[in-house]
């Protein structure tokens, strides 16, 4: 046995994958909230109500969900690339914390510009932050052939030290 590459793919396999996907997925949760003897019907209303039951609850959902899925756009970019970098969450918190300094040296003591030019700045500095947080996994891959999955796994932990050292002190 062995595996191909597919030279195309149906449009139904194309939309029937991601439908699977949910529908496994729900069911599954379904028997785990069944399991626990919850009543399934008011389970899935609450879940639906609680991300967008309202204009709060769905700008907090969009809240927490852009940041992961531009996270996961930006790693398909390096899977493309074969290249396997498992330190997206790493280069996510370099960026929060680039764009936050950035942001925080805005008026006061520091520079006042416009608020787009700012929010610009901000972006910038995050994906900077975020490129510069992979050039010594990338580095050591070309020079020394170290595997990146490791040096970019290992980035996410002291990203998340280092992010947790400056919130805490």
């Amino acid at each position: 046995m062995r595996l191909e590459k597919r030279t195309r793919t149906s449009r139904l396999a194309l939309v029937l994958a991601p439908v699977g996907a949910v529908a496994f997925t729900l069911a599954v949760c379904s028997l785990l909230v069944l399991w626990a003897g919850a009543p399934l019907g008011q389970t899935y209303a609450l879940l639906f109500k609680g991300g967008f039951g309202s204009v709060f609850a769905l700008s907090e959902t969009l809240t927490r969900a852009i940041p992961l899925i531009l996270t996961g756009l930006a790693a398909t970019v390096a899977f493309k690339a074969r290249l396997f970098n498992i330190g997206a969450e790493g280069q996510l918190y370099a960026g929060a914390l680039a764009a936050v300094a950035v942001g925080g040296l805005h008026g006061g003591d520091g520079f006042a510009v416009a608020p787009w030019i700012l929010f610009v700045l901000m972006v910038l500095a995050a994906a900077l932050a975020g490129a510069l947080l992979l050039l010594g996994p990338a580095l050591l891959k070309a020079r020394l052939g170290v595997d990146e999955v490791v040096t970019t796994l290992l980035l996410n932990f002291i990203m998340l030290l280092f992010v947790s050292m400056m919130l805490d002190g």
